[in-house]
């Protein structure tokens, strides 16, 4: 009985180093309310040793809801353990292939659109494309390779010199296909848009833009498991992956993150240990001179999170402006469909978490705004947002950028 869960990992480990596809049929993602230190404790017990479990989010606090996926045979078992503890849980998905399925494309793409969620080749040749027709405009390069020999690559975007820089991150963790698919869709509309407010976003910035920051977990989703979320470096026999947005350095590993190689949320061996989270900092320090915004695109929950995230009673000298900054980004991606997004810090709004890239911008090299945005939805399709819901989550979140940056020249930042 004591060997049950290995054997059990031991076989999911193999069966994924043999690339065979991970399905989730009969799959059921729950929401927990975890709301004393007993319930807390109990869970986080079953993420470090999760037989089968698989937890979105890390509980690392009470009064915080976590959605946990739970495999048919452990059914019983979960509603037995929630009993238990007297926790409230609701049923959110109750066939998680089924999700993925419906997000996965039924035609041929004859063209890169945003119709469907592209391929790591498709998103790297799409940008291509765009560099060679706006040769003034657009360059890219490439800022180093992935463990498993991956190109990582970086595009600026300067209609003229001397504009201050803003950086953009997505697509760090592999499974969150949004980020990736909101950030291509908004390099189209800063180049091809007629609408004012847009020109004045993409003219009157040098963007630096990383738009799959994970390149190898993201060809892992899309070959093998959709749910993965790490990097592809194996740091055990059997559990592969680092959580880049817990390896930059800067109170690594002073909360919400993992020092267990199969964790999800797990920091790494060392700050800044993995190469891809090398390749980021190497280039934005090559560009931070320039820079004056740290943005990280992800999903999921719908906020719009500010420094600092290791401790929540810690903040930013310029708390106070970010927030404004904040509420005015929140307005406006509200206006356009009501979609309600939060604001705050990291750790007062959303949860413990150490080593991210904005607070290590912020912190470390002193950027003067860092922010993390958390795109759609906020809990039923998860990670597994609908391809019909790109653009309509792109045009909110330029919505939202366009007030954020408006409201941030107001206050007094991105000078020259």
């Amino acid at each position: 009985m004591i060997l049950k869960p290995a054997i059990l990992l031991l076989c999911f480990a193999v069966g994924l180093l043999q690339g065979e596809q991970v399905r989730y049929d009969n799959y059921r993602v729950y929401e927990v309310s975890i709301a004393n230190q007993k319930q807390l404790e109990a869970f986080q017990y079953l993420e470090r040793f999760p037989d089968g479990y698989l937890f979105w989010e890390s509980p690392v606090q009470t009064n915080m809801k976590v959605n946990i996926v739970v495999p048919p045979h452990k059914f019983a078992e979960f509603e037995e353990l929630s009993g238990h503890l007297e926790v409230a849980n609701r049923l959110r998905v109750p066939n998680l292939q089924q999700l993925i399925d419906e997000e996965t494309p039924k035609r041929s793409r004859r063209a890169f659109g945003w119709e469907d969620y592209q391929t790591l080749d498709d998103i790297y040749a799409w940008i291509d494309e765009q560099v060679a027709q706006n040769p003034t405009i657009l360059s890219v390069q490439t800022i180093g390779q992935t463990y498993e020999g991956r190109d990582m690559k970086a595009v600026k975007m300067s209609y003229k010199a001397g504009n201050p820089g803003i950086f953009v991150e997505s697509n760090i963790h592999a499974r969150e296909w949004i980020t990736s698919a909101t950030v291509t869709w908004l390099v189209n509309e800063f180049l091809t848009s007629t609408d004012p407010s847009v020109r004045e976003l993409a003219e009157n910035y040098d963007w630096y833009i990383v738009p799959v920051a994970n390149p190898d977990g993201l060809n892992y989703t899309k070959t093998t498991n959709r749910l993965w979320r790490k990097n592809r470096y194996p740091h055990s026999v059997l559990c592969y992956g680092v959580d880049m947005n817990r390896n930059f350095p800067g109170h690594w590993m002073e909360g919400g993150a993992s020092a267990i190689p199969c964790s999800d949320t797990y920091a790494g061996p060392a700050a800044g240990s993995e190469i891809e989270t090398q390749n980021i900092m190497n280039y934005f320090v090559s560009v931070k001179d320039n820079v004056q915004a740290y943005l990280s695109f992800h999903s999921y929950g719908q906020y719009i999170l500010f420094p600092y995230g290791h401790s929540g009673a810690e903040y930013s000298e310029n708390y106070y402006d970010m927030m404004e900054m904040g509420e005015a980004g929140a307005i406006a991606i509200f206006n356009r469909y009501g979609t309600l997004y939060e604001f705050g810090t990291t750790a007062d709004v959303l949860y413990i978490a150490s080593g991210s890239s904005p607070d290590w911008a912020h912190g470390t090299h002193g950027t003067p705004v860092a922010a993390t945005f958390e795109f759609r939805d906020n809990g039923y399709h998860g990670f597994i947002l609908p391809p019909d819901q790109i653009v309509p989550n792109a045009m909110e979140v330029l919505d939202g950028l366009v007030a954020f940056f408006r409201k941030g020249k107001e206050i007094g930042y991105f000078t020259v």
